[in-house]
């Protein structure tokens, strides 16, 4: 059609000349072509200009993910205890006249309701006090652990078709020459479900910044990537990207996602929205090695100020949480990645920012007045805005990994990494940096009441390591594809990888050992089916947190061992996923 209208252009532009002469087939051929040439430089300027508006628009693709798991899980164990100072208890109660003479009815009311929580340890607490001598360190009990129930009980829980939606919309767009924009919107839900809080019986059912984009939380379209990249500075060879960084789904993990590398740093170390900027430098010359990259990232994992009523001076002792480090590509090629990732999260808060449906539980433990009233209630629970208490510490984290695909199809991988608890001592209500909280009974501001509060960590400012294994392959098969993964943690073995949306929690978090196998149906190529199973084989409690000292499973179950949470001992969770693209 534009050749048939510069035709008519052309030949507009010739009526005069012909009116005046008769030139020659050639000369009139040769006009004509002048002309066309001429529009066509003409046409080019212009749509160059359109087409930049065009692309400056948001492009949008997607993905949607629809999930069936049975899930079930074997010899669950709660069995809560405290460490109690209960010599600082029967100093305060044999000497100060604000708990003793003074404070009777306070004194009566919380043997009371300690009596509800362990019977057997209350009714030893009289012939303590009679016996404590402040003089005599042999009737000094110290810190004792206190069990606040009738003893460990295990159980099992089995849910055997819990359905899930995941979608996810991304979106683009060219700022200017040496600048994009990149985002994504995410939506995950459990069929039937949109309350969009939990009860908190686990450190998964956490709702919190970092993790929403990988927690079923209703039908909210939450922003989980929102970031733009100012790359060609300098030399060409240094970049810088600044919003909510793309700090999900890295190597190795892609792989059981069947899509290309989704984040920067190391899967296995991190699956954890935050927000901060990434300076980089492609440093294939530097290193001499092809894709050779150095990121030196920084980002902030919680605001302890705004939203936490700074206006009525509540400052508390928290600190913004920061982190910082480097994401090394030794080697990214078509079939080779090698990569190095090391950070450090510093002043570490007891928690985030975040809600929860407060457990019947531990009202029980920590709120029994509430509790008393609750009783006219049993299917209620009251909703909470967490805000951490203290500053615990800071944690490092280091990894290497490194993923290898033939041509034919074959993929394997591999990753190792470490984590390193240092803390400082403080503790909250949960305990600290991989410490259990030491409690001490204290009066109310009015001095009406005695409650529990935790004062400090069981072994005080100690550094504790962990370290974590992750191995797996994929091999061609028909009509698709198998893998096989495998992956270790220690006992302290932390990483940032809450986010990771598998719906017993992260694998790759586990304590202990986890195994997956699964099979990707290619449909086209926009579309696959994947059959699967996880299994997980907890050694420690606490997967997937900093806060409490890990307890060895076994020890919970028989009774010798405590934590406020439950406690699975093994588990697994049996999949059908169909996924589609565009």
């Amino acid at each position: 059609m534009k050749r048939y209208l510069l035709m008519m252009l052309a030949a507009m532009m010739l009526i005069p000349s012909l009116a005046l002469a008769a030139p020659s087939i050639e000369e009139l051929q040769q006009q004509i072509a002048d002309i066309v040439e001429q529009l066509e430089d003409l046409e080019d300027r212009v749509e160059g200009p359109e087409r930049h508006t065009a692309t400056d628009r948001i492009q949008w693709y997607g993905d949607m993910r629809a999930t069936v798991d049975s899930v079930h899980y074997q010899d669950v164990t709660w069995n809560p205890g405290l460490k109690i100072n209960f010599t600082d208890f029967l100093h305060k109660a044999t000497t100060d006249p604000d708990w003793n003479t003074n404070n009777g009815a306070a004194m009566a009311a919380f043997s009371t309701q300690f009596g509800l929580l362990n019977p057997t340890l209350a009714g030893q607490l009289p012939a303590m006090i009679g016996a404590y001598d402040p003089n005599n360190p042999l009737t000094h009990p110290g810190t004792m652990d206190a069990g606040l129930s009738a003893g460990a009980r295990t159980y099992d829980i089995n849910n055997d078709l819990f359905y899930t939606t995941r979608l996810r919309l991304g979106m683009k767009a060219k700022i200017y020459d040496n600048m994009s924009f990149s985002g994504r919107l995410s939506m995950y839900k459990n069929w039937g479900d949109s309350v969009g809080t939990n009860v908190f019986d686990s450190w998964d059912a956490f709702t919190m910044d970092g993790t929403n984009g990988g927690s079923t939380t209703g039908d909210f379209v939450r922003v989980e990537r929102a970031y733009f990249n100012w790359t060609n500075l300098a030399d060409g060879n240094l970049y810088f990207s600044v919003g909510r960084r793309p700090s999900t789904y890295g190597s190795p993990t892609n792989y059981r996602e069947n899509t290309k590398r989704g984040g920067t740093p190391s899967g296995h170390l991190v699956n954890f929205n935050f927000d901060g900027i990434t300076i980089g430098y492609h440093a294939e010359d530097l290193i001499g090695l092809e894709g050779a990259a150095i990121r030196f990232c920084y980002g902030q994992g919680y605001e302890s100020e705004w939203g936490n009523g700074e206006l009525f001076n509540n400052q508390g002792d928290t600190s913004d949480t920061h982190l910082g480090g480097f994401n090394i590509d030794l080697m990214n090629t078509d079939s080779t990645l090698i990569q190095i990732t090391a950070f450090r999260a510093m002043d570490v808060v007891d928690g985030f920012k975040g809600s929860f449906a407060f457990p019947s539980e531990l009202m029980r433990i920590f709120a029994p007045t509430i509790y008393t009233d609750a009783q006219a209630f049993t299917n209620f629970n009251f909703m909470t805005r967490y805000t951490p208490s203290t500053v615990i510490g800071d944690i490092n984290l280091l990894g290497i990994n490194g993923s290898y695909e033939t041509l034919d199809g074959m993929v394997f991988f591999g990753s190792v990494g470490m984590t390193q608890l240092e803390s400082n001592g403080e503790v909250g209500l949960f305990g600290g940096m991989g410490k259990d909280a030491i409690f001490e009974a204290q009066l109310t501001e009015n001095g009406d009441a005695i409650y529990l509060a935790p004062v400090a960590a069981e072994d005080g400012d100690d550094t504790n390591e962990g370290y974590g294994v992750y191995v797996g392959m994929q091999i061609p098969a028909p009509m698709g594809k198998f893998g096989l993964e495998y992956n270790y943690g220690s006992k302290y073995w932390t990483p940032f990888t809450q986010a990771q949306d598998d719906v017993m929690g992260s694998k790759l978090a586990t304590r202990g050992h986890a195994a997956e196998a699964y099979y990707i149906f290619e449909v086209n190529r926009n579309a696959f089916i994947k059959i699967g199973g996880i299994y997980y084989d907890y050694e420690y409690s606490g997967s997937g947190s900093p806060v409490g000292k890990p307890q060895k499973v076994e020890d919970v179950k028989d009774g010798t061992a405590y934590s406020l949470l439950p406690v699975v001992d093994k588990a697994w969770d049996a999949y059908a996923q169909v996924h589609m693209k565009w």
